[in-house]
Order: structure tokens, then C-alpha cells, then sequence
């Protein structure tokens, strides 16, 4: 039982600062400007250094794809259990990946947009373009 509960605590250690990220897209949509957009992506880029990560959905290490009204396909990922489990799906094959190494795979897939950051609620698109300012390094 304990052996659980160690699991359990070194899971969710990725996960702990993410309420900043939560923070600072309720900020952003809140008041959509320039700056607190820079705000967001700062808190995202920090997040990311400080070796944060996201929940991801999908089974055998096959990111589940959401598509917009416009047909643009995403990666969904959240900063926290709470943010998943509003999604209108029931509980899903979930784990946890590196932001950075999340960001670096969602840059090279032609076939998706980016990464589509708590889908449900405190939702923020992340675009390559704005992966590409998060992290970049990788803006080739």
C-alpha cells in the first residue's frame, strides 16, 4: 500500500506548480493583451526548465487528437487532474510526459497544430508558432 502512495507522490511532482499555468491562462482570458499573453507563455517557459509536466491522453503512447469547429486537429494535455477530469469523456488511458519533450514531439508532427492545454476549461492553444517561442532553440 504504501508502495502506491510513493508512486502516487512522485506521479503528481511533475504536476505541482502547475497551478501557475492555470493562473496565468485565467489571467489571459480574462484580459486577452499582448502582455499577458507574453505573461503566460514566461510561466509556461519557466515550467517547462523547471522540468514540469503535463497530463496527456492516449493509450500506448498514441496522443488522443481533439479537432476544432474549423477541422484543425490538436494534442490535448492538462496541467492537472482537476483539468482533466471536466472533459466530457469518462476516465481515459492517461500519463504523464515532459513539457519540453511533449512540445519538441508536437513541433515535429505536420499532421497536428500544437498542443491544446486544458481542452475543457482554462484552455490555452498552444500553436507551433507559440511552441516555437516557449522553446526557442527549436524554432528552425
Amino acid at each position: 500500500m504504501s508502495n502506491q502512495k510513493e508512486k502516487d507522490s512522485m506521479r503528481d511532482e511533475g504536476l505541482k506548480g502547475n497551478e501557475q499555468i492555470e493562473e496565468a491562462i485565467l489571467a489571459l482570458q480574462q484580459e486577452a493583451t499582448p502582455e499577458m499573453l507574453a505573461h503566460a507563455l514566461t510561466v509556461i517557459r519557466r515550467r517547462m526548465k523547471e522540468g514540469g509536466q503535463l497530463i496527456v491522453d492516449g493509450a500506448q503512447m498514441n496522443l488522443k487528437v481533439v479537432e476544432t469547429g474549423d477541422g484543425e486537429k490538436w494534442w490535448s494535455a492538462f496541467t492537472g487532474f482537476e483539468e482533466e477530469l471536466q472533459g466530457a469523456d469518462s476516465v481515459k488511458s492517461t500519463f504523464l510526459s515532459d513539457m519540453d519533450k511533449l512540445f519538441d514531439a508536437a513541433l515535429s508532427v505536420p499532421d497536428i497544430q500544437g498542443v491544446a492545454l486544458n481542452p475543457w476549461n482554462r484552455t490555452m492553444m498552444l500553436d507551433k508558432l507559440l511552441i516555437r517561442i516557449i522553446k526557442p532553440e527549436q524554432g528552425k
